[in-house]
């Protein structure tokens, strides 16, 4: 459900910038706090930023649709890290996918922040998965919650995106149509994500139940950490190297409610700040839509450039998360400096 620049104008672009820049630095504020308390949750910021980056490679078909779609990895990451530090490594995710793979627009990376970000770990997280998940932790709750969550963070998001186009003018998504064709098909999208959180939660529980709150990380112990980050990372590096070349081919739920919206996948955006974007973007990413720049068909071609863009995304995404935990902690204690 990564959004194009074309999709939103740059009034609209500016304003969901705006908006998530204030909710990351919110987070910021409260991540700072949780890693003074706990250092070990900044590894497991960056492998679960990994981690998700590979999946959401990973597009798996709707059947009977002619779509596909790939999950958001919201609720995983709130529920592992807490609701602070999994937005904060899903924006991380969401920038390098936009910067060096674009995917996702640079105008729109705003939106997208919000629409995968904000609805899932600061709505569906907290009113929802954590609630459920409280009152017993079990497989049946840790399903009920991933999967219910999973949905509602998913039409939220979905609904935003309707919302945005229609913000920005686009008169050639007319907004009754475009939401009838975008909820059903991320109600689809929203049922498999929430199946497939549930039982990655379901086996951390059982392997490492301490995992699943964060208070409890600092029961830990130095060995059993570099475990966790071990088998987080080597799961990261097989599903982005080799995992990835089985992602299903078709279009992705927004990209398929377009097309049946206007009866093509393409929509304009002409703009001198859409054509400025587009010239950056065009220059940064190295692997654009995680393949070579060159117009290779060979098939062993398209799957070194998966395996490369699933590599080295993921890698860049676990240094990158790391790094804001690790900053973040570092501000804090120059900011306690100054303060005595």
């Amino acid at each position: 459900m990564h959004m194009a620049d074309a999709l939103v104008s740059a009034a609209t672009g500016g304003a969901m910038w705006a908006a998530s820049a204030g909710a990351a630095t919110y987070s910021v504020k409260k991540v700072q706090t949780e890693i003074e308390e706990n250092e070990k949750k900044i590894p497991l910021m960056g492998v679960m930023g990994a981690f998700v980056f590979a999946s959401q490679m990973i597009n798996f078909t709707i059947p009977g649709t002619g779509s596909s779609g790939h999950i958001g990895g919201g609720i995983l990451l709130a529920a592992l890290l807490g609701p602070h530090a999994g937005f904060l490594t899903l924006i991380s995710i969401l920038a390098i996918q936009a910067l060096f793979f674009a995917d996702g627009g640079l105008l729109a990376l705003g939106c997208n922040i919000f629409n995968m970000g904000f609805f899932t770990c600061y709505v569906a997280y907290p009113l929802i998965y954590k609630k459920i998940i409280h009152k017993k932790m079990s497989k049946k709750n840790i399903l009920i919650g991933s999967l219910i969550a999973a949905v509602v963070g998913l039409q939220l998001g979905s609904f935003a995106v309707v919302l945005e186009t229609f913000f920005s003018g686009k008169t050639e998504l007319p907004f009754g149509t475009f939401v009838i064709m975008m909820q059903p098909i991320h109600l689809a999208i929203g049922i498999v994500e929430g199946l497939l959180t549930a039982a990655v939660i379901s086996f951390l529980w059982n392997t490492r139940p301490e995992l699943l709150e964060s208070s409890n990380l600092d029961k830990i112990n130095n060995s059993n950490n570099k475990k966790v980050v071990a088998l987080l990372l080597c799961a990261a590096l097989v599903i982005g190297g080799i995992a990835s070349w089985y992602a299903s081919n078709n279009p992705d739920g927004l990209e398929w409610s377009i097309e049946k919206t206007i009866d093509s996948n393409e929509v304009e955006g002409n703009s001198s700040i859409h054509e400025l974007l587009r010239s950056v973007q065009d220059k940064i990413s190295f692997l654009p839509d995680y393949n070579f720049k060159s117009d290779q068909e060979a098939q062993t071609q398209a799957k070194l450039g998966t395996s490369l863009s699933g590599i080295s995304g993921s890698i860049l995404t676990l240094i990158v998360a790391a790094l804001i935990g690790k900053i973040s902690k570092k501000y804090r204690q120059i900011k306690a400096k100054i303060n005595n």
